[in-house]
């Protein structure tokens, strides 16, 4: 069984979070270009990286999605995310409204994030003949709703 190699579920799922994160990032992180300087071209890339790679991956997109709202998700499993590549958080961070960089409204302002992104997802998903416009109207939408406007 699976207890074997893991003391508990908890353990467990920390791991499977850990790890398809790991795999999101890394995808995210090949699809940037390293002598891109604009924050928007960098936050649409990231964009397009994590929309195809949920488009992708639906099954992993969904448990991503499920555990990232549970609380059986450590705080050191989070960090270690966060840790793995500090040049896409700091990146990310760029031009995101100072509101949502805030300790009270960083979950809000990545269930915002999330919401559209799975919207996109879906969408694309559904209709791959439209799937870039859909995937570069979603990333509008995003950056419209998260992003400094003089950024």
């Amino acid at each position: 069984t699976l207890f074997r190699y893991f003391a508990t579920k908890d353990e467990l799922l920390n791991e499977l979070y850990l790890a398809i994160k790991l795999r999101l990032v890394r995808t995210m992180i090949a699809g940037l270009d390293p002598h891109e300087k604009r924050p928007k071209e960098n936050a649409r890339n990231i964009w397009n990286s994590y929309i195809d790679w949920g488009v992708r991956n639906p099954m992993e997109h969904k448990a991503i999605r499920r555990m990232a709202l549970s609380e059986r998700i450590t705080d050191e499993t989070r960090r270690q995310v966060k840790e793995s590549f500090p040049e896409l958080n700091e990146m990310c961070q760029l031009s995101v409204k100072e509101i949502f960089l805030s300790e009270a409204y960083r979950a809000f302002g990545d269930a915002l994030f999330l919401s559209l992104a799975e919207t996109t997802i879906e969408f694309a998903s559904h209709d791959p003949q439209r799937a870039r416009e859909i995937i570069a109207l979603g990333f509008e939408a995003m950056w419209n709703a998260l992003h400094e406007a003089d950024a």
